[in-house]
């Protein structure tokens, strides 16, 4: 085996592996579209909205109301209060 083959073969196997990976999530983000929200939260004086989408409605908004808060609130504490809140507006567009 010459070196310019040694040094092909691990090149090949990480394109595939990128592809592969590419496939993978090209799949999971097609299943997940199969209910959209979105959600506005209002936490200490602060409001966003997300948009989001989930395999389950159930999904979609915990996803929705996490992702709000996510910019909302900061620490631990804060983003637990503001998970537990319930959400100001709630829109299901799929």
């Amino acid at each position: 085996m010459t070196p310019a083959t040694r040094r092909k073969k691990p090149i090949l196997a990480a394109i595939l592996l990128s592809v592969a990976l590419i496939a993978l999530i090209a799949y999971s983000t097609i299943g997940l579209s199969e209910h959209r929200v979105e959600v506005c939260m209002e936490f200490e004086g602060r409001t966003n909205c997300s948009t989001t989408s989930g395999s389950s409605k159930d999904l979609a908004l915990r996803t929705g109301i996490q992702t709000a808060c996510a910019t909302i609130a900061s620490g631990v504490t804060q983003t637990m209060g503001c998970q537990n809140t319930n959400p100001s507006k709630i829109t299901w567009l799929k």
